[in-house]
């Protein structure tokens, strides 16, 4: 019996109920508990409490940097991949570029949230613009009053709405808010794009038998929307499929977390 265990949300409750039932399927026993915050969920996992963990990328840095051996990807979603930070203006914008950042106001998604976040935080850094002192000012959107949307969503429309200059969106959310008609793909301008990083991924002790391992990430490919609990899974999870994971792309995700002095 393997355990596996997630942060308590409505749909890893719902995606975790059909993986179990998916796995017993093809006669891998999985049992799953979900815990109250993401350093539940690694504390559990580095102290073997869990033997598989669904891991945002921060909690996953976290453990493998808390661990002797390495632990092991197995799957990750196909949206997990390259995944990138665009900064965005109007389209209107008179800025054009990273360096005419300077003294505007720019609107960062939740301190919380990796891509626009965390690690937007750190590529200003990078780009030799300190977000503390070269812009006028700046906000997390736990700091801003709140709205009737929260997220990626808020950032994009305080810098619509002319309430911030410019703002941190992931290239996943931009893709979808186009493709479902939110915006126009023409009522902002990307000004930078981050170079590609991987995000979340299923994690595996590193003394997982590799017959299991294998098993574990062919059930995971197998995974379909023609079948009834194969879509709870792909909808849940917000994907298409699950594929094989990559031990790489999280490198940039490391150096932000201990710039920021949390690993």
């Amino acid at each position: 019996m393997l355990k596996l265990g997630g942060t308590a949300t409505s749909s890893h409750l719902t995606a975790f109920q059909a993986i179990e039932e998916h796995f017993g399927k093809l006669g891998v026993d999985i049992e799953w508990v979900l815990y109250s915050d993401d350093m539940a969920v690694v504390n559990a996992f580095v102290e073997g409490e869990i033997d598989l963990a669904w891991n945002g990328p921060l909690n996953y840095v976290r453990i493998k940097n808390s661990l002797s051996e390495p632990c092991q990807v197995v799957a990750m979603r196909d949206v997990d991949f390259d995944v990138v930070t665009h900064f965005f203006v109007s389209a209107s914008s008179d800025i054009h570029s990273i360096e005419d950042l300077t003294e505007r106001t720019f609107a960062f998604g939740s301190r919380g949230s990796v891509e626009t976040g965390l690690l937007a935080y750190y590529f200003l850094k990078q780009s030799e613009i300190d977000p503390d002192n070269d812009l006028r000012t700046i906000t997390f959107s736990e700091e801003r009053p709140p709205t009737a949307v929260s997220g990626e969503l808020d950032v994009l429309e305080q810098v619509l709405s002319g309430s911030y200059d410019a703002g941190a969106i992931s290239g996943p959310t931009l893709n979808r808010l186009i493709s479902d008609e939110t915006i126009k793909a023409d009522d902002i301008r990307i000004i930078w794009t981050s170079e590609g990083y991987s995000h979340c991924c299923f994690t595996a002790q590193s003394d997982i038998d590799l017959t299991l391992l294998e098993r574990l990430q062919d059930g995971f490919e197998e995974i379909s929307a023609a079948d009834p609990t194969g879509k709870v899974i792909l909808q849940e999870e917000a994907c298409s499929s699950i594929v094989r994971g990559t031990p790489q792309g999280w490198e940039i995700i490391e150096q932000a977390a201990r710039d920021q002095r949390l690993i």
